[in-house]
């Protein structure tokens, strides 16, 4: 299998996580990225591939945040033959149902691990959809349970601090010099903090900051 994948996300380190994670796979190549929908329907228009994979909730250049349903929407109209998985932060189950429901788009949430999106990417490829473990558990869910935010524990201000840092753009090293300690010290500290926080990987954290900012 030789997977043409277009990533588009408007945070650049979740776009930088997926990337990381998906070249280690054979048989995938990333043959462009969008941070906005502008973007990434003339990438679309211009680069031909096979699987999209989508953040559902991207600002434009004006800062006008597109609606991400009419957004895929838009999309499936004009390459009905591209398969697409979308990746959000989002726990509405009202949005959830409506993606899941179309039958054709697989989608997971930005915590689920990368080996999980692989495999999404994997069936989309093969023309299957797949459906995230934690979008099944958020349907599955009565009522309004389904859109409150998972418990954390909450970080200590050394953590957070370098979750905030982090976000940013500041690589571990970076981070040390600022807080004048060792770089394993930082990363046992992020480490720790994801924990904390439920995610497993640099893009699902940074959903979770940007969704719920830092606890």
């Amino acid at each position: 299998m030789n997977l043409r994948v277009i990533l588009a996300d408007d945070h650049p380190f979740v776009l930088l996580g997926v990337r990381a994670a998906l070249e280690m796979h054979a048989g995938v190549t990333i043959v462009g990225e969008a941070v906005t929908p502008g973007a990434l329907i003339k990438l679309l228009q211009s680069m031909p591939c096979d699987v999209l994979v989508t953040d559902l909730t991207m600002p434009e250049v004006s800062g006008a945040v597109d609606d991400g349903l009419d957004l895929v929407r838009r999309i499936r109209c004009a390459w009905p033959l591209l398969r697409i998985v979308v990746m959000t932060a989002l726990a509405n189950t009202e949005i959830l149902r409506a993606i899941v429901s179309d039958g054709v788009i697989s989608t997971l949430s930005k915590m689920e691990t990368t080996d999980e999106l692989w495999q999404a990417i994997e069936a989309s490829g093969k023309g299957e959809v797949y459906v995230g473990r934690s979008v099944v558990e958020a349907l599955a869910k009565p009522g309004d349970e389904a859109c409150e935010p998972p418990p954390v524990l909450p970080l200590s201000r050394k953590q957070a601090e370098v979750i905030r840092m982090f976000v940013r753009g500041l690589s571990i090293p970076e981070i040390a010099v600022a807080l004048g300690c060792h770089s394993r010290t930082v990363s046992r500290q992020k480490r720790e903090a994801m924990t904390k926080l439920g995610v497993t990987n640099d893009p699902g954290l940074f959903a979770y900051i940007r969704a719920h900012g830092v606890m």
